[in-house]
């Protein structure tokens, strides 16, 4: 027995709108949902760090979330004061020298303070540009990101090869583990999405890219005719 054709377009009406109101509520729901989970976790950090005396609770009866965040953010900047003045440039030398002196603290501590360091003291943007290169094999081409020219003791050892560019080939949909690579930058095509555009599409494995048409990123999904950047 055939389905009644009315109540087909019955259902597929509410499923259309059911994904519209989908698609603009999921957005901002995952956005309050990350941002209160960030503060959630904060919190759970710096309240057991203060006297239970100052919680929020005991002083106003409520249960405030943030607390640990403003806190945090004050201890945060009174730090980075401190430590611009010549004793606290002391203090953070003698306990980097006590660091240095714990062998597996002193490597874990040096690779984190390398990427902060270069994370939050650089001032030009991390990646040079996005960029596609031949990987895993010939013939099949993957996203990355140019981060800079080869240099140091792999520079040298390369020097024969050309000139080369370290890259960083992303994983999908996680964006931040994937794999460092060196590669002529002859082999190696230069895109002029920007470095925020080129991440939308890998996290979106595809389906999201820039249109340079309208300088906008533009869903695959339910769009005919949409057309992939000229390199």
């Amino acid at each position: 027995m055939s389905q009644d054709p009315t109540k087909r377009g019955l259902i597929a009406s509410i499923r259309g709108n059911f994904i519209a109101g989908l698609a603009v509520i999921a957005p901002g729901v995952l956005t309050l949902w990350l941002v209160w989970n960030v503060i959630t976790w904060i919190d759970g950090l710096v309240l057991p760090l203060i006297p239970r005396g100052f919680h929020p609770q005991a002083m106003v009866g409520l249960d405030v979330p943030g607390v640990g965040v403003i806190v945090f953010v004050i201890f945060t900047l009174v730090m980075g004061y401190f430590t611009k003045g010549l004793i606290g440039r002391t203090l953070v030398g003698w306990g980097e020298r006590i660091v240095e002196a714990m062998p597996i603290i002193r490597s874990i501590y040096n690779a984190v303070k390398q990427i902060a360091d270069t994370i939050l003291a650089r001032t030009a943007p991390t990646f040079d540009r996005a960029c596609l290169v031949q990987y895993p094999r010939p013939g099949i081409w993957a996203m990355a990101f140019i981060s800079t020219t080869t240099r140091g003791e792999i520079g040298d050892h390369l020097s024969g090869k050309g000139d080369m560019v370290s890259i960083f080939l992303p994983t999908t949909p996680n964006p931040t583990s994937g794999f460092l690579l060196f590669v002529p930058r002859e082999d190696v095509i230069e895109l002029d999405m920007s470095i925020e555009d080129a991440a939308k599409l890998v996290i979106s494995a595809g389906l999201v890219y820039p249109d340079t048409r309208k300088g906008k990123a533009r869903n695959m999904g339910g769009t005919q005719g949409a057309s992939i950047p000229k390199l």
